[in-house]
């Protein structure tokens, strides 16, 4: 699936759908979040002002609230699933795990977050788009006398021997997106050779994907692969960290959210969904530090964003490595291969 850019942007107001008083109570909805803490704490703060509908919010990696939507296929507690790298979303979709929806804010979607919708049979859509790529702190590089980072061959130097973090690509969609970005940008068994030369330099592999920018910044990791918005939350905020787009190419991940099969409030869910999917609601990703690019083509582009149209992307295979049978493969072979081998 190769992904277009609409580089555009009108901004509609966030206050016309906020300004108003609190709507009576309608009921409850319950969450689970895919991206960081903040982004879902406000999107839920903001669905429940607009609507009145209680929302119980759960934050969790992507690997991790698909390994939970499974675990509760049989009594789903869950509603809706919001966020997180579109391969577990597409995964669930393909066990049946999540619900087919079509909202009516379709129309004013990009076309990549529609083919996400199509791959998904209906089940799952795009809400945002970001990169792959890493961050590294540039005072610890400048103090190990290497050249900054630009490709992933130069996270493979000795030097950076115990100072690479990134997540486990069990938990964490970030990290999948690595493995299966590697396996498509050189081949399986070149792919997982990297891995294996990488894995000498990995000081711990986080739960959540976005932990590695953080460590980074303070200084704990001279390198964190994450995606590229990651890292941007703390050049922005002035840390000494560098954003990195790879020479070689990198992938990417489509954002995406889910109604849970089965769901106990599956009309609010439908709500929500339709709401999130609104300009004003994609809107509030920028000012909790999120900056990616949402999926409506109204929404305002944060100005911070990385500029995915530059990027030397990689036509991510997202049916195939979306799919159940694929995705279990590879981390399967990642666990035996990678993580269970002593550096």
């Amino acid at each position: 699936m190769q992904l277009k850019f609409w580089l555009g942007a009108s901004v509609l107001a966030t206050a016309a759908m906020f300004g108003s008083a609190p709507a009576s109570a309608q009921g409850s909805l319950v969450m689970y979040c895919g991206v960081q803490e903040e982004w879902c704490r406000a999107m839920s703060t903001a669905f429940e002002k607009e609507t009145g509908i209680k929302v119980a919010m759960t934050r969790k990696s992507a690997g991790e609230v698909y390994a939970q939507v499974k675990a509760e296929a049989s009594n789903p507690r869950g509603d809706i699933w919001w966020g997180g790298t579109g391969d577990p979303h597409l995964q669930a979709a393909e066990e049946g795990l999540t619900e087919e929806y079509e909202s009516a804010m379709n129309k004013d979607l990009q076309d990549w977050s529609l083919s996400q919708w199509k791959a998904a049979k209906k089940r799952a859509i795009g809400i945002y788009a970001g990169a792959l790529g890493f961050g590294f702190n540039t005072q610890l590089i400048k103090e190990k006398g290497l050249a900054d980072p630009k490709c992933w061959a130069d996270l493979l130097n000795p030097k950076l021997k115990d100072d690479v973090q990134v997540a486990d690509p069990n938990s964490s969609g970030t990290a999948y997106t690595l493995l299966a970005t590697v396996v498509q940008l050189m081949g399986e068994d070149k792919g997982f050779d990297y891995l294996r030369a990488l894995h000498k330099n990995v000081s711990q592999y986080t739960k959540s994907g976005a932990a590695p920018a953080k460590a980074a910044s303070l200084g704990e990791t001279a390198v964190g692969i994450v995606f590229i918005h990651d890292a941007v939350v703390f050049a922005v905020q002035g840390d000494p960290i560098k954003p990195v787009a790879p020479c070689e190419g990198t992938g990417y991940e489509i954002g995406s959210m889910s109604i849970i099969k089965g769901a106990r409030n599956l009309e609010n869910a439908k709500k929500f969904y339709d709401w999130a999917l609104t300009p004003a609601a994609q809107a509030l990703g920028a000012p909790a530090k999120s900056y990616q690019v949402p999926s409506n083509k109204n929404a305002p582009i944060p100005p911070q964003a990385p500029k995915m149209s530059d990027m030397k992307l990689i036509n991510y295979d997202f049916v195939k490595y979306g799919s159940s049978a694929e995705r279990t493969r590879l981390l399967t072979k990642w666990d035996k291969e990678i993580k269970a081998q002593p550096k």
